[in-house]
């Protein structure tokens, strides 16, 4: 449960709500791991471990990709073999889509009820927005968000403040009328950067590191948490 000091805050003045996916909604790490080492194996390169993976999500595929190639390099990739690789992991992962995709607990009855509400959700992540309709349709999480932006939706992903300014703009609504929810310091820097609170969540995949290093507004371990907070 959030601790007393959390709820003290007043929180009934926030309109939107802009959510991470990965690490944060949904745990897509199986998937990640397993088309990054069919990416690594098509190259004849060594099997990459599951904590690895998971400390190498979340800026990107193109980040992804790169920091997997560094590992079994050895050293950074050429811009062909990135390339090469990065289409390869594109196809891998692409074929693992019609896999089930596991939610967090509560991910469904908070959305739902955050949403009955009149809180306008949306979904910023930096995953490769062509990935993204079908997991979320496959998921049922489709119907929650009035806007959704891929890592390649702009020219600018998180960290920088670009993607949630844009989902403020689009919507109408100001940054101090804003909450983020995020697993990673990518997305309490984008937050902080934009003057939007932030929410850290502490069961994500920020790189091996405690989420409260990075400073958010505050810190839940359970999703379900929101709905308390937001209250």
């Amino acid at each position: 449960m959030p601790s007393k000091d959390l709820l003290r805050h007043d929180l009934s003045h926030i309109k939107l709500v802009q959510f991470d996916l990965d690490g944060t909604l949904i745990d897509s790490l199986p998937q990640l791991w397993k088309a990054v080492n069919i990416m690594l194996n098509e190259q004849g390169l060594a099997h990459a471990e599951l904590q690895a993976v998971q400390h190498w999500v979340g800026n990107g595929a193109d980040k992804l990709v790169e920091r997997a190639l560094n590992h079994a390099l050895g050293h950074a990739p050429t811009s062909l073999e990135h390339e090469k690789a990065r289409a390869r992991f594109d196809m891998a992962y692409a074929s693992l889509s019609e896999q089930p995709v596991t939610l967090y607990a509560g991910v469904h009855q908070t959305l739902h009820q955050l949403k009955a509400a009149g809180k306008i959700l949306a979904l910023v992540t930096n995953k490769p927005y062509r990935f993204v309709p079908d997991i979320l349709a496959s998921s049922g999480l489709a119907e929650y968000f009035s806007q959704v932006l891929g890592g390649d939706s702009l020219a600018q992903k998180k960290p920088d403040p670009a993607p949630l300014l844009h989902v403020c703009q689009t919507l109408s609504i100001a940054p101090s009328q804003t909450l983020m929810v995020g697993d990673s310091e990518n997305d309490v820097l984008a937050a902080q950067a934009a003057g939007i609170k932030v929410v850290g969540l502490s069961y994500g995949y920020n790189y091996g590191r405690n989420i409260a290093d990075s400073h958010p507004d505050w810190v839940l371990s359970d999703f379900k948490d929101l709905l308390e907070l937001l209250n």
